[in-house]
């Protein structure tokens, strides 16, 4: 019965994290400790091992979501690799810091940021400008339905928020999606579209390096991580197409709603 809750799970998470460019750790993350606290059947599932699984997870997450926005021609693979520069130095430090947090203080810390999350589409968006210049190599040009979207990006800024996002995803395991699709559709104009695909493409390289730090450290559970990967496979090509289905607002109606539901639940299990 574990076993069957372990894929589901990872149908369900991978489904999500892909939908909105969260890469499945910001729901699945939070599902484990809560089944953690009140399951014996997990007592298994440590806040480390959770991490851990749920990075390895989020390999598998962003291959098949990667896969399935690249064959539409939604992937910014230049914008994501300049983000990777920053994210990947960031997930080793972050997988580092882990090992050095308790349960309680995990899940009251876990709450607090995804509360912080959601309240950064209360804050108004940069919007496209269409007066910048192709010569501009910071400029990104790209083709969606038909529409041609410019968006500048800076190469510092995001080196450094891209550090900060790597440290988060590899401390609480969940992917850097859940900051990085907000920033780059805010501070940088990337529409939500490109977003999310870019953000896969990004957590599929950096959760290798941060699960590979995870796998170092021993907070592998070898026994049911296998279960949790084919459902990610699965949940993750399928959420990268339902994503191609919903507009923009509503996506982020959902990220919001998700956010805001994990943080109230995490906050008061660590308090009470």
């Amino acid at each position: 019965m574990v076993y069957i809750i372990c894929i589901l799970i990872g149908i369900a998470t991978a489904f999500v994290g892909s939908l909105i460019g969260l890469g499945g750790g910001v729901v699945l993350v939070p599902t484990m400790l809560i089944l953690y606290q009140y399951s014996e059947a997990f007592g298994w599932a440590t806040p480390q091992t959770i991490v851990g699984i749920s990075l390895v997870t989020m390999v598998f997450t962003g291959l098949s979501s990667t896969l399935a926005y690249y064959k539409k021609g939604r992937v910014d693979t230049k914008t994501g690799t300049l983000f990777l520069f920053g994210s990947i130095p960031g997930g080793i430090i972050g997988s580092w810091l882990n090992q050095f947090i308790d349960a309680d203080s995990f899940s009251l810390y876990f709450g607090l940021l995804m509360i912080g999350l959601s309240m950064l589409f209360l804050i108004k968006r940069k919007e496209p400008d269409d007066s910048l210049s192709e010569t501009d190599q910071h400029v990104r040009t790209f083709h969606v339905n038909g529409q041609v979207y410019r968006y500048r990006v800076s190469v510092w800024l995001a080196f450094f928020l891209a550090l900060g996002v790597g440290m988060m995803s590899g401390l609480f395991g969940i992917g850097g999606g859940s900051i990085m699709v907000p920033a780059m559709i805010l501070l940088f104009g990337i529409p939500a579209h490109i977003a999310a695909p870019t953000s896969m493409f990004m957590i599929f390289f950096s959760s290798i390096i941060s699960s590979s730090t995870h796998i170092a450290l021993g907070h592998i559970a070898w026994e049911y991580v296998f279960f949790f990967i084919p459902g990610a496979y699965i949940g993750g090509t399928l959420g990268a197409k339902v994503n191609q289905m919903l507009k923009g607002n509503t996506l982020e109606l959902i990220l919001r709603i998700v956010l805001v539901l994990i943080g109230i639940r995490l906050i008061f299990s660590s308090l009470f």
